[in-house]
């Protein structure tokens, strides 16, 4: 007589550990899967904010441009550059930050008006981003981004 507990072979056994890693070969596919997905979502997040702040970048210097380029003086340029940059983003009110924010931005609008060669905005515009960053622990460009709802066009 047999006892009810079965005895393993060794087939059995064999079996049991080959679907045990076929197993474990599942899990560990899908764990790579996951963190694969992840830091593709987070790469796909970076880059299209590295367009997105590229762009904004792009959009505002070329409105600086015109303006400065029409201005009689450096200190023309720079209120008008400022100008610019306070309609951007909306900035009716002022306060200590936006009063320091515009002062540092200045230099930029400054190099837009007595550029020699591509070099000097550029070193402005970094020289900016760059303080911003670190005192503001975001980018500047983070600024421009504004939720505006659909509205729908109703003429009555």
């Amino acid at each position: 007589m047999t006892s009810e507990t079965e005895t393993t072979t060794p087939a059995a056994a064999a079996r049991a550990a080959f679907l045990a890693r076929l197993d474990a070969d599942k899990r560990a596919a899908a764990v790579t899967e996951e963190d694969f997905r992840r830091e593709a979502a987070a790469r796909t997040e970076a880059l299209a904010a590295a367009r997105a702040y590229a762009w904004r970048r792009a959009d505002l210097m070329a409105s600086l441009c015109d303006v400065v380029g029409a201005a009689e003086d450096a200190e023309m340029a720079a209120a008008a550059g400022l100008a610019v940059l306070r309609a951007r983003l909306g900035w009716d009110e002022d306060s200590a930050a936006r009063t320091e924010v515009l002062a540092r931005f200045a230099p930029v609008a400054v190099a837009l008006f007595e550029v020699a060669d591509a070099a000097g905005p550029d070193a402005a515009l970094a020289d900016f981003e760059q303080w911003y960053l670190e005192t503001r622990q975001s980018p500047f460009w983070y600024l421009f981004e504004h939720y505006l709802p659909d509205t729908p066009r109703v003429d009555f």
